[in-house]
């Protein structure tokens, strides 16, 4: 049965296990870092039963980052085939990328938040990409199983709002929990939940 055959509302999307050496830092598209296997495979194993309790199709995208390819490669031991979609992929913070918050200049910093969508933070990518390519796995999805980013996460449930403006930081949703699934129609959280 084709991925696409499925209602918008059946759509799952969690964000990836708690990333290894992320604390503080910026982290995004160019930071590839690892994830406990122990939590990788615990949330592969929450989202085959998720998949066999809502009767979808063994098929998951990820994003091509460790921090959710791991968890696919998991789901492709249980027999899921794992499709590692790009689109998926986190924010990219350009030249911020796996620096310390705290030292990444506040005026950049403010410029960034005073036009979210058409600022580039660090010269990577505008949320205005991010929000496209979110648009486009919404019309066009690799899988009804998705294992995306918080900022991916973000955007989808902009979206998901139909605001017709651009966001601002201080509209911008805020991400779920590490591990935590979201229901892509409304993506109001759920309580597939599991420890990150």
């Amino acid at each position: 049965m084709s991925t696409a055959a499925h209602p918008a509302g059946l759509f799952c999307a969690w964000r990836h296990p708690t990333p290894k050496g992320a604390a503080g830092r910026c982290i995004g598209a160019r930071t590839d870092l690892p994830v406990d296997r122990r939590k990788a495979k615990r949330l592969a194993h929450h989202i085959r039963a998720v998949a066999r309790r809502k009767a979808l199709p063994r098929v998951v995208a990820t994003s091509p980052l460790a921090r959710c390819r791991d968890v696919g490669r998991w789901l492709r031991r249980f027999g899921f085939r794992h499709v590692v979609d790009a689109r998926l992929a986190e924010l990219d913070f350009g030249a911020w990328e796996g620096r310390l918050w705290c030292a990444i200049e506040q005026l950049e910093v403010d410029a960034w938040a005073r036009d979210l969508a058409g600022q580039a933070p660090g010269g990577g990518e505008r949320v205005q990409a991010l929000l496209a390519r979110v648009a486009a796995v919404h019309r066009q999805p690799s899988a009804a199983l998705l294992v995306t980013h918080g900022g991916w996460l973000s955007a989808a449930a902009w979206l998901m709002r139909g605001e017709p403006k651009a966001p601002t930081a201080g509209e911008w949703p805020r991400a779920p929990g590490y591990g935590r699934c979201v229901r892509f129609a409304d993506l109001s959280s759920t309580d597939d939940r599991v420890a990150a």
